[in-house]
C-alpha cells in the first residue's frame, strides 16, 4: 500500500503523538514512522505522554502540530473520548488526523484508523483459552487486567473480544464491567505497565485466590500479574492471555510465562501512517479503510507454542520472526 513517492513528499511536515515513549510498541511504531519519513523526505516531530492515560500532554501536542503547520497527525490517543474536540482543531485546521492503534471515540472523528482489528485480537486469545480448558472453561475463575478507567477504545475492544472469544455474554459491547457471569471475578486497571499489572493482580487476589485465568491488556501487565502470582506460588494455577506480539512478550510465550498472545505490528502501522500523511499533502487523497471495515486492518495472529482445536496460531519460533521491541 503506497501514497506517495519521496520526492512529492519534500518539505512535508508530521508528527507522530503516541500514548508513552517507553512500552516497546510505541518505541517501534516511532521507529516505523521515522525510518519512512527519511524515506519520503517528511520532517517528523513526535510527541509521548508521561504515563499511559496523560491526554492532557497529547492535548498539547496536537496545539503544536497545529501551529507547526503540519500537514497530517498520526496518534494513539490515550483519552479516546476526551480527545476528540481538540482532534476536531486540527482537521478544522486542514490536518490529516489518522488514529494508530486506538480508534477514537467515535471512529469517524479522525480522517482514518490504522490499527490491528483488537476485536479479533481478543476473540482469538479468548478462544484459545477456552479451548485449552476444555470441559473446566465453564468453572473458570476469570480476572480481567484492563487498562484505564477512562475505557480507551482499545481497551473495550480487547476485553469484550475475549470475552466474545471465550463465551461470556457482553452485555452492553461498548462498556466494560457490565457482565453477570458469574464466572468474572473482577476488574482492575494496569496502566499497561508491569507494576499496574502486579498491583492489579494482588487486587484480584484479595477477591478470589483461585483465579484461574487471567486477561490482560498487554504484555508488561501480564508479566507483572506473572510476578505477582509467582510471589504468592500461584504461577502454575493460572493461565494468562495478552496481546500485543513484541519480542520479550513472545519469549514470555515460550518461557511459560503467558499462554498465548495475540501479535500485532506497529512498525507498518506507523509506516503507513506516514505515508498517508505525505499522499494528501500532495493531492489530498484520503486513506480507505480495509473493505467490510471501519479502519484499516494492520493484521494480528496468535501466538503460542500449545495450539488449540479450532484457533488458527502461529509458534513462537514465527512470533519471534514477526516480533518488536
Amino acid at each position: 500500500m503506497a501514497f506517495a513517492s519521496s520526492a512529492s513528499a519534500a518539505g512535508v511536515g508530521a508528527c507522530l503523538i503516541t500514548k508513552t515513549d517507553t512500552n516497546p510498541f510505541f518505541v517501534k511504531m516511532k521507529e516505523g514512522a521515522t525510518a519512512k519519513s527519511k524515506e519520503l523526505g517528511v520532517a517528523l516531530k513526535t510527541y509521548a505522554g508521561k504515563i499511559d492515560g496523560d491526554s492532557e500532554s497529547q492535548v498539547a501536542a496536537i496545539e503544536s502540530c497545529i501551529a507547526d503547520g503540519a500537514k497530517g497527525i498520526l496518534i494513539t490517543a490515550s483519552d479516546t473520548k476526551g480527545i476528540v474536540p481538540t482532534v476536531k482543531k486540527a482537521r478544522d485546521a486542514g490536518l490529516l488526523v489518522i488514529a494508530l492503534d486506538t480508534p477514537l471515540d467515535p471512529i469517524d472523528a479522525a480522517d482514518a484508523t490504522f490499527a490491528t482489528d483488537n476485536l479479533e485480537a481478543g476473540k482469538l486469545i479468548g478462544a484459545w483459552a477456552a479451548a485449552t480448558l476444555g470441559d473446566k472453561a465453564k468453572d473458570a475463575k476469570i480476572g480481567f487486567l484492563d487498562l484505564t478507567p477512562s475505557q480507551p477504545t482499545v481497551d473495550v475492544l480487547r476485553d469484550q473480544g475475549f470475552m466474545m472469544g471465550y463465551g461470556i455474554d457482553v452485555k452492553d459491547p461498548n462498556k466494560i464491567g457490565d457482565e453477570v457471569d458469574p464466572r468474572i471475578v473482577g476488574h482492575d486497571v494496569t496502566n499497561g505497565n508491569e507494576e499496574g499489572g502486579r498491583k492489579a493482580m494482588e487486587n484480584l487476589l484479595q477477591k478470589d485466590n483461585t483465579i484461574n485465568v487471567i486477561h490482560t491488556i498487554n504484555e508488561p501487565a501480564a508479566v507483572g500479574a506473572y510476578q505477582a502470582l509467582k510471589a504468592v506460588g500461584l504461577e502454575k494455577q493460572v493461565l494468562i492471555v495478552s496481546v500485543d506480539g513484541g519480542c520479550p512478550g513472545v519469549k514470555s510465550v515460550t518461557e511459560g510465562v503467558i499462554g498465548a498472545t495475540s501479535q500485532q505490528y506497529p512498525l507498518q502501522m506507523a509506516a503507513l501512517g506516514i505515508e498517508a500523511i505525505a499522499a494528501f499533502a500532495k493531492d489530498g487523497t484520503k486513506p480507505k479503510p480495509t473493505e467490510g471495515k471501519n479502519f484499516f486492518d494492520t493484521g494480528v495472529n496468535l501466538v503460542t507454542d500449545k495450539p488449540a482445536n479450532g484457533v488458527k496460531s502461529i509458534d513462537t519460533k514465527e512470533g519471534l520472526a514477526k516480533c518488536w521491541g
